[in-house]
């Protein structure tokens, strides 16, 4: 039986201390395709050394950026991962038990991300277990839509999940997340002013405090000890930005 072959896509922008996991989590994949946007550390020649076919381009957006590495691959199966996530084994082997059918009718394949924080992962709330659509036929969808932040896959066919976890290593410290957190506030906002949304004092009173409800109370969340109170907290405070970002707008501030 011959299997589908299949091309993994990454952006990059100085990953040296987490591109190496990744990309030793994707050596099943039949070649990897990494996208660099002018990383002054060593990432693109720890890429290389994992076999990697690495390209520059200027960032202007992730989506734009994704997008662009999905192009570039060779096979039109793709699977897109960050710099900061790996393949678990049980993902690995529904993957190439999926490959090894051919995919079937599927278009894509969701399956769960799973976070770690100060440590530990995250295994309850908001943040499990975020399902993903990152295997997809590219002759079918891609990362579609004018959203460049929190940018996601479509497909045109079904869809279905597969066992396992992408493992999640997002954040270096809390201030890099709370940094990060920022710039998605400002950018969220800036892209929902664009488009005729406009924020309420609901919005930025009463959303937030839903958030930390939904996740850290009916989700579980607090199951997750100490660190899913600081992983609820952190992420109100993010819902509360972008709508105060957003009203700010609306009055002719820049935030």
């Amino acid at each position: 039986m011959t299997l589908t072959p299949i091309s993994a896509c990454i952006i990059t922008f100085n990953e040296a201390d987490r591109i190496d996991e990744c990309l030793a989590s994707l050596a099943f994949c039949d070649e990897v395709v990494v996208v660099d946007s002018g990383s002054t550390d060593d990432t693109r020649t720890r890429a290389a050394a994992h076999g990697a076919r690495v390209l520059e381009r200027p960032f202007d957006g992730f989506r734009s950026q994704k997008a662009f590495a999905v192009e570039q691959a060779r096979h039109d199966w793709v699977l897109c991962l960050d710099a900061d996530e790996r393949v678990d084994a049980t993902l690995r082997a529904g993957i190439e038990a999926a490959c090894a059918g051919g995919f079937g009718d599927a278009a894509g394949y969701r399956f769960a991300r799973l976070s770690e924080y100060f440590g530990a992962f995250l295994r309850h709330g908001n943040a499990y277990p975020d399902r993903v659509l990152r295997l997809f036929d590219r002759r079918r969808g891609g990362w579609r839509g004018d959203r460049e932040i929190h940018e996601a896959v479509s497909v045109d066919g079904p869809v279905h999940r597969l066992a396992g976890n992408l493992k999640h290593h997002p954040y270096r410290s809390l201030s890099e997340q709370l940094a990060k957190q920022e710039r998605y506030a400002q950018m969220m906002a800036e892209y929902q002013y664009a488009r005729g949304k406009r924020a309420r004092l609901r919005h930025i009173l009463l959303n937030p405090w839903w958030r930390f409800v939904r996740g850290y109370v009916l989700r579980g969340g607090f199951l997750d000890g100490w660190r899913g109170l600081v992983y609820a907290l952190v992420r109100v405070e993010y819902v509360r930005r972008k709508a105060l970002k957003l009203w700010l707008l609306e009055r002719g501030q820049r935030p």
